[in-house]
């Protein structure tokens, strides 16, 4: 790379004390200015063909703009972006999907700060905060500042709650109701929540709402809401809990949903009502239940846990027996996909974290200061979020292709 072509980073004047992390930061700017050099080369190849009469070029490169601080996780990068002229009055413009216009901070510390925040540093303290992490040589963000992207992060709540759902469809549903031991101004706040696997087995966050408890008006009043933004079509399946209602909402919102119930919640009521000394038996037999290759199977292992329980132990025979129909339904689904439909654990592993952030929280958070925050955290944590094995299968359960024992009917007959 030309010396006179390279993007200009400068170091801070001080180094840290740590070498890796002066290692690490020298790796990042020259990785960054590569980057952006390529970036930029490649715009100014891509309209070559603009020439004037005499055959030169109306896009070149024309300098640099103004340096400017970005702070980052490993530290602080001065930078003077490459500014690109174009003389032929076309209109043609520059601008780097790497480095934007008015980039100050990468996402990293965007998402560094709700989890501060929860963690109970209050805005004044968010410039000694992100000092300590960052090193001395970090600006710090002022209260004010954080009280500004606070505004913008309910700005894009109450934007993501009214988005058009038109022309969505998730095959596959998981739904909770998520209590937190935030202090609030109120009770304790549930949140209800929904996450959706798509055609294409991508996992995202459909609903959070603020909700009076697990109520059925409640859930109705979110089922209903994102049916009037569109989503008319219900999922093929949904898993969650015992709570009665959101099954109740759901049978007039969505009938057509069948109704999974989540075995690790219903391991747990279970197990609840038999003696700490019979409960790693009773676990095991258990597993049997839903670990068995087929429905036939499965249902000569629920008859054997009822059978021997049900004479000195009636209440868990019956909180097991009840559910029997909801708790087998994930058979009727492709294998593949039995060890993400069997329990809601991708909001339970999401919301764990988050619970635990809330807990540590040491001053009194408002219900639109917690929704806020949780709906940050969730969408942050949600890029983490893995495919769903056997994502081909996925259209031919949307279109109400049948599957017995995991395998599609067809494939049996054959």
């Amino acid at each position: 790379m030309e010396e006179n072509k390279s993007v200009a980073l400068e170091t801070p004047g001080a180094a840290s004390k740590d070498a890796l992390t002066d290692v690490l930061r020298q790796g990042a700017w020259r990785m960054l200015a590569q980057a952006i050099e390529v970036e930029v080369e490649s715009f100014v190849a891509a309209h070559e063909h603009l020439r004037d009469k005499e055959g030169r070029r109306q896009v070149i490169r024309n300098g640099y703009l103004p340096e400017r601080t970005i702070q980052s996780g490993i530290g602080d990068i001065a930078i003077k972006a490459p500014r690109v002229r174009d003389r032929s009055g076309s209109g043609v413009r520059f601008t780097s999907a790497i480095l934007p216009p008015y980039l100050r901070r990468t996402k990293s510390i965007e998402e560094l700060i709700p989890w501060l925040y929860l963690k109970g540093i209050s805005t004044g303290e968010f410039s000694e905060a992100l000092a300590a992490l960052l090193g001395p040589d970090a600006p710090g963000l002022s209260a004010a500042t954080v009280s500004r992207l606070k505004a913008v992060w309910q700005g894009e709540l109450e934007a993501w709650q009214r988005r058009d759902l038109s022309g969505k469809h998730y095959v596959y549903c998981w739904v909770d109701g998520v209590y937190f031991q935030a202090r609030l101004e109120q009770a304790k706040q549930c949140f209800l929540v929904i996450i959706g696997a798509d055609e294409a087995g991508n996992k995202e966050l459909v609903g959070l709402w603020d909700g009076f408890r697990e109520s059925e008006q409640s859930w109705a009043e979110l089922l209903l809401d994102l049916k009037s933004r569109g989503l008319t079509i219900g999922p093929k399946l949904a898993t969650g809990d015992g709570a009665l209602g959101f099954w109740k909402a759901l049978r007039k919102v969505y009938g057509e949903t069948r109704q999974q119930r989540c075995w690790v919640h219903k391991t747990a009521n279970v197990l609840n009502k038999l003696p700490k000394t019979l409960q790693p038996q009773a676990k095991q037999r258990l597993h049997q239940i839903w670990m068995a290759e087929g429905r036939v199977g499965a249902e000569k292992a629920f008859d054997l846990f009822v059978d021997s329980y049900q004479a000195k132990y009636p209440k868990a025979a019956e909180c097991l027996a009840k559910d029997r129909d909801a708790l087998l339904a994930f058979y009727a689904f492709p294998a593949e996909h039995w060890v993400h439909i069997r329990t809601s654990n991708p909001i339970e592993s999401t919301f764990a974290t988050v619970r635990l952030r809330t807990a540590k929280t040491r001053g009194c958070l408002s219900r639109e200061t917690a929704s806020t925050l949780v709906f940050k955290l969730t969408l942050c944590a949600q890029r983490t979020w893995r495919k769903l094995n056997g994502s081909n299968w996925l259209a031919e359960v949307s279109e109400g292709v049948k599957f017995e024992d995991g395998i599609k009917v067809d494939k049996i007959a054959a």
